[in-house]
């Protein structure tokens, strides 16, 4: 009789998850539609430390638990938050508060910043995580688990 698998270092994993504010709003939530895939110890589609609480988690489970802003999208850093003249900006684009915009830093890779403030020509950007200094609420049910390709 085969053991029946778990959640281990690069396997890959169905499953659904929700990640809700304590104050109740839902950042994300896969429960309503198509599951998300996740091969575990890849970054790009769940951080590290969520990742951590689906290891040993076999098909059919389920677990809820909540996570301190340390452990999940870490604290606000100042040194993230950036005053650029309006004319970084393209001409065509009009910089207004609450509006999140994607960046390409001089290496190539995409950020995504919000504009949390327009004083004149300067525009402040806030390029922290949204979910930065937010204790969350990560609910997941696993799926399916395909065993890591060696």
């Amino acid at each position: 009789m085969s053991e029946e698998l778990t959640v281990q270092p690069g396997c890959r994993v169905v499953l659904h998850c929700a990640i809700t504010l304590k104050n109740g709003t839902v950042a994300e939530n896969t429960f309503d539609d198509e599951p998300i895939t996740v091969v575990m110890g890849d970054e790009d589609v769940l951080i590290k430390n969520l990742q951590l609480a689906l290891y040993g988690l076999k098909v059919g489970d389920k677990e809820s638990l909540w996570v301190d802003p340390q452990n999940a999208f870490g604290m606000p850093d100042e040194s993230a938050i950036h005053v650029m003249p309006r004319s970084d900006f393209p001409e065509d684009m009009v910089p207004e508060e609450g509006q999140i915009i994607e960046f390409a830093t001089p290496a190539g890779q995409d950020v995504v910043g919000a504009v949390i403030g327009v004083d004149g020509d300067n525009v402040t950007v806030d390029f922290n995580h949204p979910l930065a200094g937010h204790e969350i609420r990560f609910d997941v049910e696993i799926l399916e688990i395909h065993p890591a390709l060696h």
